[in-house]
């Protein structure tokens, strides 16, 4: 009797053990940027090189945001027209006839009106960004406040000291040629040119430390212009002997004075002379851009 060969057997599958538990998902690693402690070590370094920011940066910023909006091409090319052009309408209104004496006082009238385009700007160059809240951007990308309104204050000032000072070097020589008098000196040359503009530029600077103070365009602005104004405004109305020694003050500090006095016409012989009202407004300046320094350092945005 023959056997028959059984089939071998199913492979049967291995026993299965109960199913590993979930694994906890990896803590998140925090990125770390060269420059930063631990930087590369079981992180991510950021292939974006971080650089120390300075001053540098800030006026760069500054100079973008000036020379890019229309406040500053609008006011400085009215500043311009009146500057050269009122200058140019008095000389040749005065013609060659008739000795001018001093030759180069003609501009000062100009000078007088440009320096509101000046103050305007210098309103709005930090007012404008409290108004359109550009301000929190500003300090949220430089949190040095002290650097921001540093670098406010030295891109204005010398935009307006040297577009302002060309303007009156183009009056100045515009004068000479066509009037007729006594040659100016060199001492009568640096006031009508670079004194006028360190002047107004000192003005604008001033117009900016109000400006941080106030906060607000219309308010520093409006309280500029009472500055430049009122005391010529209010010493026409002080009549009378008791008020005398207060009228003739009033007059010889004005802004109006000040600037005729560098360009040798004061209005009263008694007041400042020389290079005098210069260095008073920049005490002046000196003071209240120390206060918009404090301001900003101590008030919130």
């Amino acid at each position: 009797m023959m056997l028959q060969a059984q089939p071998p057997a199913a492979a049967q599958p291995p026993a299965q053990g109960p199913a590993p538990a979930a694994q906890p998902p990896a803590p998140h690693q925090p990125r770390t940027q060269p420059g930063y402690a631990g930087a590369g070590v079981g992180g991510y370094t950021s292939p974006i090189p971080v650089r120390p920011t300075h001053l540098g940066h800030a006026l760069a910023s500054e100079w973008t945001k000036i020379r890019s909006v229309r406040s500053t091409i609008w006011t400085l090319g009215v500043m311009l027209l009146l500057i050269v052009g009122i200058g140019l309408l008095g000389s040749i209104a005065a013609g060659s006839d008739r000795e001018m004496d001093p030759l180069l006082g003609v501009g000062f009238v100009g000078v007088l009106l440009g320096s509101l385009c000046v103050i305007t700007l210098g309103v709005l160059s930090i007012s404008s960004e409290y108004g359109t809240g550009m301000i929190r951007t500003t300090l949220t990308a430089c949190p040095s406040r002290m650097r921001v309104l540093t670098a406010k204050a030295l891109v204005f000032f010398t935009l307006a000291l040297v577009i302002t000072t060309v303007a009156t070097s183009l009056v100045a020589l515009l004068d000479s040629a066509m009037l007729n008098g006594p040659a100016p000196t060199a001492d009568q040359w640096l006031r009508a040119t670079v004194g006028a503009g360190l002047y107004v530029a000192l003005l604008g600077l001033l117009a900016l430390a109000v400006g941080t103070l106030l906060r607000h365009s219309a308010g520093a602005i409006s309280t500029m212009m009472g500055m430049v104004l009122l005391p010529m405004l209010l010493a026409l109305f002080l009549q009378g002997e008791s008020v005398k020694e207060i009228q003739r003050a009033l007059i010889e500090y004005s802004v109006p004075s000040a600037l005729a006095t560098l360009y040798d016409i004061p209005f009263l012989s008694t007041g400042p002379s020389g290079w005098t009202p210069l260095w008073i407004l920049a005490g002046v300046t000196a003071v209240v851009l120390g206060g918009a320094y404090a301001a900003l350092a101590q008030r919130d945005v």
